[in-house]
């Protein structure tokens, strides 16, 4: 199931919404059920909020000396179609 966030439609407006709600809240819920209208708590309307994707970071590439110690074979090209162990 995803997850979907909600915040309150109206957050500044004082008395206008419930904590919860104010500062937004995320929700499981099945692809096939409709957005949410309205915070479960305090029943004031909410709007659904484009969440960040998240994605993999990229590492840096390893120095020779890292990937020989997380166990890899580090080669060297040397001449064409020739690699030397380092």
């Amino acid at each position: 199931m995803p997850i979907y966030e909600y915040v309150s439609e109206d957050p500044d407006e004082p008395g206008r919404s419930c904590r919860i709600c104010k500062g937004g809240f995320e929700l499981r819920r099945p692809i096939d059920r409709a957005p949410l209208e309205v915070c479960p708590l305090c029943k004031n309307p909410v709007k659904k909020v484009i969440s960040r994707v998240n994605t993999p970071r990229v590492a840096k590439p390893f120095s020779p000396v890292d990937a020989k110690k997380a166990g890899f074979t580090v080669l060297q090209k040397r001449d064409e179609g020739v690699f030397e162990k380092l």
